[in-house]
């Protein structure tokens, strides 16, 4: 942060405070003494999902919570639970700065979760991700999850 009065970048932060989506600091130029006044502003940015098609648009959490609830509907499993998973989801693709992901991968980690949480639900959710077309389909899944129990 440079001082406006002599330009030096060196400062030392005396105060901080949030405000409106942003935070706004005192500071004190080392060099000159003089006090300023800075703000900061985090800066979203969107995570996009590049569907199988190879059209792009923003990733929608709303509709992963839809397609989990569908998952695990009649399952012991509450919408915390879901609203939690889908959260782990996001934040593991934003902190991994990616800002561009295929649904493959949001659907691979969604089901590395599930998988976790409850079994019924992980298997629903495998049956419309990788579009199952046979009873061989679902046969394979179910004895891939006993081999690992």
């Amino acid at each position: 942060m440079k001082c406006p009065e002599c330009g030096c970048e060196e400062s030392k932060v005396i105060d901080s405070r949030p405000t409106e989506n942003k935070v706004r600091r005192r500071r004190e130029c080392i060099k000159c003494g003089m006090r300023f006044t800075t703000y900061e502003i985090i800066e979203e940015i969107p995570l996009m999902v590049i569907k199988k098609d190879h059209s792009i648009e923003p990733f929608d959490r709303e509709k992963l919570v839809d397609r989990l609830c569908r998952a695990t509907a009649k399952r012991p499993i509450s919408l915390d639970t879901i609203e939690n998973l889908v959260d782990e989801i996001e934040s593991d693709f934003k902190n991994s700065l990616q800002r561009e992901v295929t649904s493959d991968k949001i659907g691979d980690l969604a089901l590395m979760k599930l998988k976790k949480i409850d079994d019924v639900a992980y298997i629903r959710f495998a049956s419309v991700y990788r579009d199952f077309d046979d009873v061989e389909s679902f046969m394979k899944i179910i004895s891939e999850l006993r081999s690992e129990r």
